[in-house]
């Protein structure tokens, strides 16, 4: 049926096109989806459709249609139509007066990522980014769905509602780019969290003990639900997959897809791992899926939708994601500390930290985040990681300043109040003034030292309210700067650190590493043969450089140090302790 919307002259309606999808999967084991779109009750002479290339979440450009091959338009009788491409991601079709049109593609899918899709003998997955187009002006049309399995027993499973028989509706595109599809055999298990229903859905096989992992998720969405006053949603949808190697998350507004080595589970190391990226994922369903930079309250699904608060959106998650399993008690403040710990050596073992100030890298994450190479530990520094520290450092100031009676918590209630429930997007300057009204004070000088600038995080300055001192790890083992891993039969050198000894010498990442002293050494012996030496002698480094051999002298420098711990300070008093109880206890 046609439907019209009035306009300010009624007798002049525009129709609305009715748009809906057929994902179907013949034959899995080729990595092909085949996609039919129609588009019915179109009154244009010209149909536009782009594809995304990126999806939000993952601020990357991926280039999603190069995958795309044998694009086909006709008419509901089968009749070709034009096509020209216009540009890499988006077509145009002369319609030729015909309301209705039917395109067809296959999209090759077989790389296993949270953010991609794949598709093979046991399973499909897809981001609908990644495989569906959109219709310029068009984005707000509600679309239909529907999934043909592979097989008669293939289940399928979505955040979107099925409005009959394997068809899904997504009331307009940014809802079905919201909405990852998992198709094929699968666990499916499900519990019930303040009376909202969940499922875990696990594709895969490993050591994984899902009552375990329930038991735990189940604790984690109630310490965050208590921090926002409850959960925005009616049904939640925890997807895992299970994969040989690599591991990664994606969240979305009702979902959050999970990727994690099969027998990545084993141990409490390694359970809390898993748990600490279930709580990165969940806690994302408020920062970032509603309350969202302005830059991204829209989104630009043609390029990239650049905003320097990604140090919020993610590094502030990042911090979360440590200290909500201590408050659900699946690890105690000794573990916790530890985790810290970790993370602060990873901080202050990056030299980047002293290049790239933390907004420039929230806005560079575009081109440089995903896009690591030989140089990035030298010239970048994660938005995850020092949003993480400038996090920490920001919750330890509330504390402090309001004698433990706020916390950082209080900062995510005003941002969730005042933009969060709306889904308003927020701008730099409106986040500061919310930090800054709950610390009670003016942080323009933290965020011009910290945030816009490079200067060290004065971590021990911040912690002595809490009875904490950061201290290093003693190093014994002379500087040289190089990171070498045996790869293929050899040692490479995967990175050179800046300014270090082997860079000053004209050692560069690719070279191969054969001797010291004329005396062959691997990536495994290297840091214990390093030991023989003294910071200012010289020793002799012999490389394959751009396949020629070279022997070049390098005088060692003092030795760096490697870990940093948290520790408690000596003779801490009753407020101190009283701010650390505070601070690491469960709640």
């Amino acid at each position: 049926m046609t439907q019209a919307i009035a306009t300010t002259t009624p007798t002049t309606p525009i129709y609305v096109p009715k748009l809906a999808y057929q994902i179907g999967m013949s034959q899995p084991q080729t990595h092909l989806f085949e996609v039919r779109f129609n588009v019915s009750n179109w009154h244009h002479e010209i149909l536009d459709v782009k594809m995304p290339v990126w999806t939000p979440g993952s601020y990357l450009v991926r280039e999603y249609a190069r995958h795309l091959q044998d694009f086909v338009a006709s008419t509901s009788a089968g009749e070709r139509l034009t096509v020209i491409k216009i540009a890499k991601n988006h077509w145009q079709i002369q319609t030729n007066g015909n309301s209705e049109i039917i395109i067809s593609y296959r999209m090759f899918a077989n790389e296993l990522t949270v953010r991609t899709n794949h598709l093979d003998a046991t399973h499909g997955y897809f981001n609908p980014a990644a495989l569906c187009f959109y219709i310029p002006g068009y984005e707000y049309c509600p679309i239909d769905i529907k999934i043909i399995p592979a097989h008669p027993d293939w289940q399928i499973t979505t955040p979107l509602p099925e409005i009959s028989p394997q068809t899904f509706l997504a009331n307009d595109f940014d809802t079905l780019v919201d909405s990852p599809f998992e198709i094929g055999s699968r666990q499916i298990y499900d519990f019930t969290v303040l009376d909202k229903s969940h499922q875990l859905v696990v594709w895969g096989e490993g050591n994984f003990d899902p009552q375990i992992a329930i038991a735990d998720i189940k604790k984690i969405v109630a310490v965050e639900a208590k921090i926002f006053g409850g959960l925005p949603y009616e049904q939640y949808i925890f997807l895992l997959h299970l994969s040989p190697s690599g591991g990664g998350g994606l969240e979305h507004k009702n979902c959050c897809s999970l990727l994690y080595p099969r027998f990545g589970f084993q141990g409490s190391e390694k359970h809390n791992r898993f748990m600490q990226l279930v709580a990165h994922e969940f806690f994302h369903l408020w920062n970032v899926k509603r309350i969202r930079p302005a830059a991204l309250e829209k989104f630009d699904y043609e390029g990239e939708n650049y905003t320097p608060s990604l140090w919020f959106s993610e590094g502030t998650t990042s911090y979360y994601d440590l200290i909500i399993p201590r408050r659900a008690e699946i690890y105690d403040e000794k573990e916790f500390l530890t985790e810290l710990s970790k993370e602060i050596t990873r901080y202050l073992t990056t030299p980047g930290r002293l290049v790239q100030p933390l907004s420039e890298s929230s806005f560079d994450a575009w081109v440089k985040l995903y896009r690591p190479d030989a140089n990035s530990s030298n010239s970048q520094m994660s938005y995850y990681l020092k949003g993480e520290m400038v996090t920490l450092l920001l919750d330890l100031t509330i504390r402090d300043r309001t004698a433990g009676t706020k916390s950082f918590d209080d900062v995510l209630v005003a941002m969730w109040e005042q933009f969060g429930k709306a889904e308003v997007g927020f701008t730099e300057t409106q986040l500061k003034h919310i930090i800054e009204s709950i610390a009670g004070t003016d942080l323009t000088e933290f965020y011009d030292r910290y945030i816009h600038g490079i200067e060290e995080l004065p971590f021990n300055e911040y912690l002595k309210p809490f009875g904490l001192e950061l201290q290093s790890g003693e190093a014994t083992t002379p500087h040289l700067g190089l990171n070498v891993k045996h790869e293929n039969g050899r040692e490479a050198i995967k990175s050179v650190t800046a300014g270090s000894p082997a860079q000053l010498a004209g050692i560069d990442p690719g070279d191969e590493l054969l001797a010291i002293d004329g005396f062959k050494v691997t990536a495994e012996k290297l840091a214990d043969r390093l030991k023989f030496y003294q910071a200012g002698q010289q020793i002799e480094l012999t490389v394959f450089h751009a396949d020629r051999l070279m022997t070049v002298s390098v005088i060692l420098a003092a030795p760096q140090p490697q870990q940093y711990q948290l520790q408690a300070s000596v003779d801490t008093v009753d407020r101190q302790r009283q701010l650390f109880k505070g601070w690491v206890s469960h709640q």
